[in-house]
This record gives structure tokens, sequence and C-alpha cells, in this order.
């Protein structure tokens, strides 16, 4: 193999990576075998063809019907090509395909009856790989267009915890009163015993938003994460600057261009200042006693610059954290070369953190959904 053909391989590998790393952000399980199936599946058909990458995928990545519809938003999102009109022909599908999912094959570049010459898979989503990991304020307008798309194909989901309500399983404890109504049914018979389990639902999250002055190239991608979110029914959203804002309601809607519209009439203080420890003192008084933060995984997005009294961010950050789960902030700058949590606000609040990751990219978001569900930050 030479040179060439080995960078290529890298980079196809990388891109299918890649890939596998945005549908698990997507919430789709994709397991380590589940992957590897998915890469020996590409090598042995065309990698070069969108429509075999697609197939190969859907194949060996999903393993449920709900996963096909996830599939289906992240292959879009991450291999739609943004180039202008179709070149090829979608593939046969042997179920219906949803209606908004356009795959294509790679141009044919050979001569009629000759074996097909596929373009390398890097070339298909080489511009989604790079995306993901530039800084989303050094986007252009085509940037923040594809990013739009591939945020959408977010899903932010709490681990699970043990709730105190007991379901039918088929191990645990003998459910004693299904057990004897089975006894009744069959005029006293021996019947196979019933068991019963404690239930589990995710945890809630609830996302902070600093959309203050110092965040405005952020603040637009970050809402849009929170409103990807969101639709888990399970996550709470606030805004951040001079006020407290409450906009799940305003997230609430299907389309993220009318949900940012409504957040963006109900929030007064975009671009404002920023008042860290005023603002989680009205949260934690007015939301967190009353338990929308006790026992959820809370999210804070921001720079930590404060404008306040820092002494008063870290008291509030103390109360938070024995009130929550786990306190996570994810913080744009702490990619940046030579960066270091040296503002007032940031150092105040660090002691109380429990995980503290970067928010400066899509590849930074979706390991920021992994740290939600309880994976290591390091």
């Amino acid at each position: 193999m030479s040179a060439v053909d080995c960078a290529t391989g890298r980079d196809a590998d990388a891109v299918l990576l890649g890939f596998a790393r945005a549908l698990r952000a997507g919430g789709l399980d994709a397991s380590t075998e589940r992957v590897h199936a998915f890469l020996r599946a590409v090598a042995v058909l065309r990698p070069g063809v969108r429509g075999d990458v697609y197939w190969a995928g859907r194949s060996t990545l999903c393993g449920s019907r709900e996963d096909l519809e996830r599939y289906d938003t992240v292959f879009t999102a991450y291999f739609v090509d943004t180039g202008g009109a179709p070149d090829g022909r979608t593939p046969a599908a042997t179920t219906a395909p949803r209606p908004r999912l356009v795959v294509r094959d790679a141009p044919r570049t050979t001569a009629p009856g000759s074996e097909p010459h596929a373009a390398p898979i890097g070339a298909l989503a080489s511009s989604a790989e790079v995306l993901r990991h530039r800084d989303i304020a050094e986007l252009d307008a085509a940037g923040r267009d594809r990013l739009r798309r591939l945020l959408a194909a977010f899903a932010l989901r709490g681990p699970t915890r043990r709730t105190a309500r007991r379901r039918p399983a088929r191990r645990g404890e003998v459910d004693r009163r299904r057990t004897v109504r089975d006894l009744l049914r069959h005029g006293g018979e021996p019947a196979p015993l019933r068991h019963r389990a404690r239930a589990e639902r995710p945890r809630r999250v609830v996302l902070l938003v600093d959309v203050s002055g110092s965040m405005a190239p952020y603040a637009d991608a970050l809402l849009r994460f929170a409103h990807a979110s969101a639709r888990s029914g399970r996550t709470e959203v606030f805004t951040l600057a001079t006020r407290l804002t409450r906009v799940t309601r305003e997230l609430a809607r299907r389309d993220p261009d009318l949900a940012m519209a409504a957040v963006a009439a109900a929030v007064p203080d975009w671009s404002g200042g920023t008042r860290l420890g005023e603002l989680l003192r009205e949260f934690l008084d007015r939301w967190g006693q009353r338990g929308t933060a006790r026992g959820a995984v809370v999210v804070l997005l921001s720079d930590g610059w404060e404008r306040g009294d820092p002494e008063l961010l870290g008291r509030q950050m103390r109360r938070l954290h024995r009130l929550a789960h786990r306190v996570i902030w994810a913080n744009p700058r702490k990619a940046r070369p030579g960066y270091a949590p040296l503002a007032a606000g940031m150092a105040a609040a660090l002691p109380s953190v429990d995980a503290f990751v970067a928010g400066h990219s899509p590849a930074a978001l979706e390991r920021l959904a992994a740290v939600v569900r309880g994976a290591n930050d390091a």
C-alpha cells in the first residue's frame, strides 16, 4: 500500500469514527463492537460511495426502530452535500426511507462498463470532520449553517437513577400480589413466581446558558444545543446575563429557528453584562430549593467572567454543589492555548465543579454530552 493509500485510509477511519461519535451525541448507543462491525462492513463495500456507507452503518450501528430515526438525522447532518445540485442516484431502500433523508451515490468518474472508481470517504465528509473541531466563534456564515444542522441532531440525556416505584421484571424480588392473583386465577394451582424491580429514569438536566456580551459568539450555538437537548423532556434551560430567564417553554418549539426567535423575544438582556453570583442565588432561591436542581445534573455554559462579587459566586456554587447530583462547567475558552482559569469568577467557582470541560466546538459539545451521561471528563 502506498503512502497516499495509507493516508487516505487513516482519513477515512477518522471520518467514520467521527461519524460514530456524532451518533453517540445524537443519542444512539453505538458501542465499540458495533463501530468495529461498521468499519469492517465499509471496508468490504465501496468506502467511497455514500450509499454503501449509509447501509453499512444502518445495518451495524442501529439496534432498534428508534435508532433508525436518530441514524437518519445524524447521517443527513454529517454527510449532507452542501455543494449544490444532486449528482447521483439515491440507493434503493428495503424499507421506506424518511422523507427528509437524501442519500446520493458518489459521482461516477469512469467510463460505462468499467469498474467504478470510488472517491475516498474522507472527501465526502472531511468538511464535516473539520467543522467538528473548529472554534464556533471563527465560523463563517456557511459554517454556521452547517453547524446548525449538526446541533439539531444532538441529544442530551442525564444518567439514570433508580426510583421508589417498582415495575414487573424477569428477575428481582418476588411480587407477592401478582403471584397470589395468578394462584387465585388458576384455582390454587401452582403458578410461576412473579418478580418486580425498582424502575429507572434519567436524571433531570439543567442548563444555565450565559448570553452576556463576552459569550455573544457562542450564545446562538449553545442555545441551539440546548434546544436539541430540551426535546428529551427532562431538561430545563435558563439564560444568564444581568437577569435570570427561564426559556424551557420557548425552546419546546420543534423548529429551531422559531425557538430561537421565541428566546430572543423572551430574553431582554442579550449581550449585556454578567452577574453570575447574584443570578445563581436567584436561581437557587426560586428554582433550586423547589426541586429543579435537587438531584439533577446542572451544566453552566459560561466563560466565567464575573462583574459582581466573586465570593458571592463561590458561596452560591457551594450551595448548588450540595443540592445537585453533579455540577459541570463548560467554558468555550478552555481549549485556547495557554488558557488558565485565572478570572476571579472562574477561580471562585472551580472548587465546587465536578467536571470542567471545553465548549467551543461541536466535538467539545459531543464530549460535554458524554460527560453529562456520566463519562469521565478526562
